[in-house]
């Protein structure tokens, strides 16, 4: 059963107040392909806007903060922890990974997904202006923690992790 339809079909914010209050932890991913020259742009600081990454990680950690705006029937969380990290892959691929924490009744895949997302979007958005062929792909929960559904992990020999 879909827990954001009520017996009816309608949409609804899912009732939590019964919920135990447990830790729960995302980790999330988004890959962005460039260029090998864009991202050597970026790595080499010559981008013309500055600094790419710190402004993405940025963007990343708002839009955690702010998923509850963004997605219809997403709770507003107290996030206690936002981890948004972003490294060069090869020589034309951005990995970008986000974590979220918290101790809370409902969970923190979608702020985490968010937050992977919005950076991987401002990635796109500060180097349109030298490549227009970016694609931002595999955007996907890595693994979750706590709560009712328990554990999430997804098989890491094919992702590294965020600390």
């Amino acid at each position: 059963m879909l827990t954001h339809l009520d017996s009816q079909g309608r949409a609804n914010m899912v009732d939590v107040t019964d919920k135990a209050v447990t830790a729960r932890e995302a980790l999330a991913e988004a890959r962005v392909r460039m260029l090998p020259a864009t991202l050597a742009m970026i790595a080499d600081g010559s981008h013309p806007k500055g600094d790419v990454f710190a402004v993405a990680r940025i963007a990343g950690i708002q839009a955690a903060k702010r998923t509850h705006e963004l997605i219809p029937l997403c709770h507003p969380l107290l996030l206690t922890s936002i981890k948004v990290e972003l490294e060069a892959e090869g020589l034309d691929c951005v990995r970008i990974q986000a974590r979220c924490k918290l101790a809370g009744q409902t969970g923190v895949e979608m702020e985490a997904l968010t937050a992977a997302s919005i950076a991987a979007l401002t990635l796109y958005d500060m180097c349109k202006a030298v490549d227009r062929g970016i694609v931002i792909e595999a955007v996907r929960l890595l693994e979750k923690s706590g709560g009712k559904s328990g554990d999430y992990p997804r098989d890491y020999h094919e992702v590294g992790t965020l600390a």
